[in-house]
């Protein structure tokens, strides 16, 4: 389970309903009693459903989770439910759709990419960058785990990763080995990542011992020759580019960890909304 701060949950609300909604009083309805029902209109992986049930009971509604974060619906099953007066249920419709949409979206990428991806490497794992769209961290984290990916850096204090712009500020900056032996020593307690741009770099890291190397943007087979040169001394990653379209390739080298940012960027799941009066 993921934390929401209240902060975060009003202002998912905020973003829609600060001023109320104008329609339902100018017709007269606020004080009616309804029910209001969220379903997928097309097969997708659950996401935000444990949001919208927060964002539902901050508006004063009765709510149900009927789908699961993490789980898959079928098309037409219904994800969530609400139940109050006709205000509450207005003011909540849009904002929660949209939360599940996205977050949806994102889950259902996921979990595609993973099913593609094993196919042909059944021990592969996919991690999400934290470049996810600004202001969506909370929901695309969630997201991503829920559709079974890991991510791959929650910040920048959370993991060791050398890139080339952490090295041209070095005295020696190809100078590996003594680079990534000052990065256990300062670190003890955390992995050593090294991001590498070439085949030669490639070949100076393995010697350097880190305990990952992410290579950015190789092509496939060059993935498999430095898998091969590894032998086995560090962790392989493969990082850039990959997405739906091409993730069967890069998985077929046998390459155990993918990075990619490409699920943030998915097409927003189809989520229907009804809402009905019960007085």
């Amino acid at each position: 389970m993921f934390h929401y701060a209240d902060q975060q949950l009003d202002q998912w609300l905020l973003d829609d309903i600060s001023g109320g909604d104008l329609t339902t009083r100018a017709l007269g309805i606020e004080t009616r009693t309804g029910e209001m029902q969220f379903s997928c209109r097309s097969h997708c992986r659950v996401s935000g459903a444990f949001v919208g049930f927060k964002m539902l009971q901050k508006l004063g509604l009765n709510a149900r989770i009927l789908c699961a974060d993490g789980t898959d619906a079928k098309p037409g099953m219904p994800i969530l439910q609400a139940e109050g007066n006709a205000a509450a249920l207005h003011l909540g419709w849009k904002a929660v759709q949209n939360v599940l949409e996205w977050s949806c979206g994102v889950a259902t990428y996921m979990h595609t990419l993973i099913q593609k991806g094993r196919a042909h490497n059944p021990h592969l794992h996919i991690a999400c960058t934290r470049k996810s769209i600004p202001g969506t961290k909370a929901l695309a984290t969630a997201s991503v785990v829920h559709g079974g990916g890991i991510i791959h850096r929650g910040g920048t204090a959370e993991t060791i990763l050398m890139f080339a712009n952490h090295r041209r500020f070095l005295k020696n900056p190809d100078d590996w080995n003594a680079n990534v032996q000052q990065l256990k020593a300062a670190a003890p307690e955390k992995k050593i990542i090294v991001e590498v741009d070439s085949m030669d770099e490639a070949k100076a890291a393995i010697l350097a011992n880190p305990d990952i190397i992410q290579l950015d943007k190789f092509s496939p087979e060059d993935i498999v020759k430095v898998i091969v040169l590894a032998n086995g001394r560090c962790l392989i990653s493969a990082a850039g580019g990959v997405n739906l379209e091409n993730v069967e390739i890069y998985a077929a080298t046998g390459v155990p960890l993918i990075v990619t940012s490409s699920p943030y960027y998915a097409k927003a799941a189809d989520i229907k909304v009804k809402l009905q009066p019960t007085d």
